[in-house]
């Protein structure tokens, strides 16, 4: 399997910085289409309302979206998120994912909704959302975290 890890700018400990991947330990990289709609919002927010589980898990948690660097500061403040955003205004993450999806009648490109666990490099779970509408299953999420870190 290709061992998984990317750089890029992200929103980190209150302040935009670049941001490098390598893949140790476990971590879990949520793609959302895009700040500030209200699904992705519902999203982030029930990561946000686990941060103490991921945490207790010793979990990385990693949000990533094409939008931009600052849009995704403000994101972060007005969701009081405590997490890592990853913006991917190339796009090259979404592709090592294949989870890029274009917006159906608009020119623009975006991540699927989806989810990884990620394990010493290594995609051990995920889970892809069609339907931009939905939500992850944070139980089978939170259960294959359990699992993973015992």
């Amino acid at each position: 399997m290709v061992k998984v890890d990317f750089n890029s700018v992200a929103f980190k400990d209150g302040e935009i910085q670049n941001f490098s991947f390598n893949g140790e330990g476990v971590s879990v990289i949520a793609f959302f289409p895009g700040a500030f709609t209200e699904v992705c919002t519902k999203e982030v927010c029930s990561f946000r309302d686990m941060m103490s589980d991921f945490n207790d898990l010793d979990v990385e948690v990693i949000g990533v979206s094409v939008d931009s660097p600052f849009s995704l500061k403000e994101f972060a403040h007005q969701n009081n998120l405590d997490f890592t955003l990853v913006s991917d205004t190339s796009k090259k993450i979404v592709q090592q994912f294949n989870v890029k999806t274009s917006i159906p009648g608009l020119n623009y490109e975006v991540a699927d909704r989806s989810v990884f666990i990620v394990k010493n490099g290594e995609i051990v779970y995920e889970e892809r959302i069609e339907d931009p509408s939905k939500l992850p299953d944070m139980d089978k999420l939170g259960n294959k975290l359990n699992s993973l870190t015992e």
